[in-house]
């Protein structure tokens, strides 16, 4: 007989496209168990894209706080100790925060996945099945417990004044609209801006508006620059001048967005909105948009040949290719045949 868990602890600090996978988890294990308390440890900018996820209590940890930090998170239990730890994240950090978190049950990767002495801070692990989505893995939790992912639901928690914010950026007049989000936060899964520059004019040569989004490192300032410098079309420049609140509510409001494996592209699939991927230092069926990769760029085969010496399917899953000019591997005319496979596939201008 299934025992049924009073409290759930999920560990998953970062990042935004990650805790944006362990949403539809949340969401199985809410559809079966209305009643179980669930608390999620979390990176603070990962809880500021998720606040207000309903029937979940969030308890930060920022990752500069070391020791100090852990025992505040300990504290923040006032007590309480949980039937079960779903230990989502293998980085040593995250792995030592764990012992700070009391549970009955201790559940973490297989074997497989394992790393940074991941296997000493649980007791139970996940199905180990090779070459399946990231996103599935991460569902693969609800099985120790006894559930099935069967459904994947993400229903995002996004204010009305967000979407209030993004519909007041640009008219909604039935002009598709091009939505490019270039920077990954690892810099080597990069496109060059003239590149997306050149994609871009592409889709304002057929009649698209073009928005730029993006936050506000200097890096994501700098590449915006250097693509609207590059373009001969206008574009709209939102870059830094949203927040991650809104941010789900802009990439909704898009008919197409264009970035390479990154945060936006997880939240955009999350929220409906097809994505022109660029994958050639990912595995576009490890870490594509979970919905639908028919409109990603796949050069991560070449990838493997071209910097590894041996095809893709050689490779352990999960390899990442990420070595400076990896993403040369992407031509100009990749991108605009799959932006061009799109506008077909919906009869667009």
């Amino acid at each position: 007989m299934q025992t049924i868990p009073r409290s759930l602890c999920l560990l998953r600090l970062s990042a935004l496209g990650d805790v944006t996978h362990v949403v539809p988890l949340v969401r199985t294990l809410q559809a079966a168990w209305p009643e179980v308390a669930i608390t999620w440890v979390i990176g603070k900018a990962e809880h500021r894209l998720l606040a207000g996820l309903p029937g979940v209590e969030f308890v930060e940890y920022a990752k500069d706080s070391g020791l100090r930090g852990m025992r505040e998170v300990r504290r923040a239990f006032g007590g309480r100790r949980f039937d079960a730890l779903l230990h989502l994240q293998v980085a040593a950090r995250a792995n030592l925060l764990s012992a700070f978190i009391p549970a009955r049950r201790r559940i973490g990767y297989d074997r497989s996945r394992s790393k940074d002495l991941h296997g000493l801070f649980v007791r139970e692990r996940i199905p180990d099945r090779p070459g399946i989505h990231v996103l599935d893995a991460i569902g693969s939790f609800a099985e120790p417990l006894g559930l099935k992912q069967t459904t994947v639901r993400w229903d995002l928690p996004v204010p009305d004044e967000a979407r209030d914010w993004a519909r007041a950026r640009w008219p909604e007049d039935g002009t598709p609209t091009l939505l490019v989000s270039p920077c990954s936060s690892h810099v080597l899964r990069n496109w060059r801006a003239e590149r997306y520059a050149a994609v871009a004019d592409h889709a304002a040569s057929r009649g698209w508006r073009i928005v730029l989004c993006g936050g506000r490192s200097e890096l994501e300032r700098r590449t915006a620059d250097a693509i609207l410098a590059a373009m001969r079309a206008p574009a709209l420049d939102l870059v830094g001048k949203d927040t991650l609140k809104q941010l789900p509510a802009l990439l909704e409001r898009a008919t197409l967005v264009m970035t390479p494996d990154s945060g936006p592209m997880h939240i955009a699939n999350a929220v409906g909105t097809p994505v022109l991927g660029l994958h050639a230092a990912s595995n576009p069926r490890r870490s594509g948009p979970y919905s639908d990769i028919r409109y990603c760029v796949d050069r991560y085969d070449a990838a493997a040949r071209a910097f590894l010496g041996k095809p893709a399917e050689a490779l352990r899953w999960g390899t990442k290719i990420e070595f400076p000019g990896v993403m040369d591997l992407i031509a100009v005319a990749d991108a605009v045949d799959a932006f061009e496979r799109f506008r077909a596939d919906r009869g667009l201008a």
